[in-house]
């Protein structure tokens, strides 16, 4: 059995767009990856790590504990053993709070990331897992209740697939663009409407499943 930990935010949470309600599992995309390489005969469970307003490595100022550096080697550690951790964060690093919110920052949190997975104190013998960084489709103009905190993030985010596509590489990270397969949300510019996670997840199963034949099973059966 392959382990696999998805560590997001609300796109991967599964906000209703412009609501607060979240999509069941089975429509949101890790639920629909996970449906799919069942059905395509792997041996793999999924655990969601995501949280509304996670960012890289920045605070939010209004909300305590979106700063995605904190907490996510323990996450590690009490998840282990893990094939695969699917990191999907950036998105909110756009909003308007922060200093440096451009695409090459937000690649420099994804690696403060990926350097924290592999530090992480697993347990002697445990693998240290693969890491497969999904950049967020860019973000449109922002409408609705997000509007305002999130004003110019669709010019500010330019390039951020460039960005990761690169930090990824020098880090030694699979990498997926999700703009290859989904735009963000027509209903408000960010998140992720309910055919976009659809669509998402069944293109992650052609990448994920190779990733995992390359894994030793993670669980152990």
């Amino acid at each position: 059995m392959h382990h696999v930990l998805v560590y997001g935010d609300s796109l991967t949470l599964g906000i209703v767009p412009n609501t607060r309600k979240r999509f069941p599992f089975d429509e949101r995309w890790p639920g629909v990856l996970e449906n799919k390489l069942i059905e395509l005969g792997y041996r793999v469970r999924l655990t969601e790590n995501c949280l509304n307003g996670r960012r890289t490595v920045w605070e939010d100022p209004f909300k305590p504990g979106r700063n995605g550096v904190q907490g996510l080697a323990q996450y590690i550690e009490m998840h282990s053993p893990l094939a695969l951790v699917i990191l999907m964060l950036g998105t909110n690093d756009f909003q308007f709070s922060h200093p440096h919110n451009n695409a090459w920052s937000a690649a420099q949190g994804i690696a403060a990331l990926v350097n924290e997975i592999r530090r992480a104190p697993i347990e002697p013998g445990m693998p240290v897992p693969s890491v497969l960084v999904i950049c967020p489709p860019p973000i449109r103009s922002p409408q609705g209740v997000l509007a305002e905190k999130f004003s110019g993030a669709e010019k500010r985010c330019g390039g951020l697939a460039d960005a990761y596509r690169a930090i990824s590489s020098e880090l030694g990270c699979h990498f997926f663009d999700a703009a290859s397969t989904t735009s963000s949300s027509r209903v408000d510019g960010i998140h992720l409407d309910a055919d976009q996670h659809l669509a998402l997840g069944r293109a992650l199963a052609d990448v994920v499943g190779p990733i995992l034949v390359a894994q030793p099973s993670a669980c152990g059966g």
